[in-house]
């Protein structure tokens, strides 16, 4: 299905709640990439190693399922990347804090890392010289690191004012030093004019880049249905928004998925659609070969006739429909109806008790 495009397309790992299995994030590496897909950031925000308790290795079990996955993607010419969020490291940028993160970067070259993503998201950002230390950090890495790509998240990854309010207000011209300050060779993640941003446009994303001095690479927060607003709906919909001109303005487009990895897919599949063919783009038609190449046409009609239940009124809203859907999806035998089923139990719910934990 999926139309070439030479834009670089990945996905970015990077929700809140119940981490996807290594068989379906593996599954998952190897259809995306007959389809488009050149990379595959891992950074859950459940991988507390990755997080919280960065200074600590993996555990043995969890360092060799990486390995694993490194190799399997490696296997299908997918470039492999791990999210790492030190957490408020600008603080105190230390002896023993060099220290804790040379030995971090180590074990991440060790497992085989090649896309390095160092992510200041979710953290504290009014704070003096906030670009100029995010910079300092990034070169410092960028001098131990064996990864071929280095790319950071900034704290204000958005024009979204939310950020301000959760994060305190963002340094004036944030983007501007941060931009001046970074080897032009370090990559800078950018979601848009919001967190989840429903369009991406040129005039936008021309305005970034210039402010950064290079073209973002995008952060496409969808089909992503974490947190407690969002777990309770499925992001089924074939992409929308997304704008083929926008290509020549980004460095690339990565897209963090859905907590139902083989759900995630359907709207994966579309994605690269977007770019390939412009205006001849038909996002309902997109949907309808991606469900079908993902679910099968039996499933993939089933999910089409309660696509705008799922994703517009969600799981809150259902009502006595819940039983009725439920009774439909658990008689058909697909991983993509388990998943269904799942979230009409009410599996994959996201707390605000989940997101602080992390």
């Amino acid at each position: 299905m999926a139309a070439a495009t030479d834009l670089s397309l990945g996905v970015i790992e990077g929700y809140y709640g119940r981490p996807w299995s290594w068989e379906a994030r593996a599954d998952t590496a190897a259809f995306l990439a007959h389809h488009g897909y050149g990379f595959f950031i891992y950074a859950p925000k459940a991988d507390a190693y990755l997080r919280r308790r960065w200074r600590e290795a993996h555990p043995p079990e969890q360092a060799e399922s990486l390995r694993a996955f490194a190799a399997h993607c490696a296997a299908l010419g997918v470039e492999f990347g791990v999210g790492l969020s030190p957490f408020e490291l600008y603080r105190d940028f230390d002896a023993q804090a060099r220290a804790a993160l040379a030995g971090k970067l180590a074990q991440l070259d060790d497992l085989g890392t090649r896309q390095l993503a160092i992510l200041f998201d979710d953290m504290r950002g009014d704070l003096p010289g906030l670009a100029r230390s995010q910079a300092e950090i990034l070169h410092w890495i960028g001098a131990r690191t064996r990864a071929t790509t280095l790319i950071v998240c900034p704290t204000y990854y958005s024009d979204d004012p939310a950020l301000d309010r959760f994060f305190g207000a963002r340094p004036e011209r944030y983007l501007e030093d941060l931009g001046q300050a970074l080897d032009p060779a370090i990559q800078v993640f950018w979601t848009g004019p919001e967190v989840c941003s429903r369009e991406l446009r040129p005039g936008h994303l021309a305005r970034v880049a210039d402010q950064l001095r290079r073209k973002p690479l995008l952060w496409d927060n969808y089909p992503v249905n974490d947190g407690p607003r969002m777990s309770p709906f499925l992001h089924l919909r074939a992409f929308t928004g997304r704008s083929s001109a926008s290509a020549a303005h980004v460095a690339g487009h990565a897209i963090n998925p859905a907590l139902q990895p083989v759900l995630s897919r359907i709207p994966a599949l579309t994605l690269p659609e977007t770019y390939a063919l412009g205006e001849a783009y038909d996002y309902r038609a997109a949907f309808d070969q991606a469900a079908a190449q993902v679910l099968g046409p039996e499933l993939a009609a089933l999910v089409g006739r309660w696509l705008a239940t799922f994703q517009d009124v969600g799981l809150d809203r259902l009502g006595e429909d819940v039983g009725r859907a439920r009774a439909r999806f658990a008689a058909l035998d697909h991983p993509g109806a388990r998943e269904i089923v799942a979230w009409l139990d009410g599996a994959w719910r996201v707390t605000v008790e989940d997101m602080e934990g992390a």
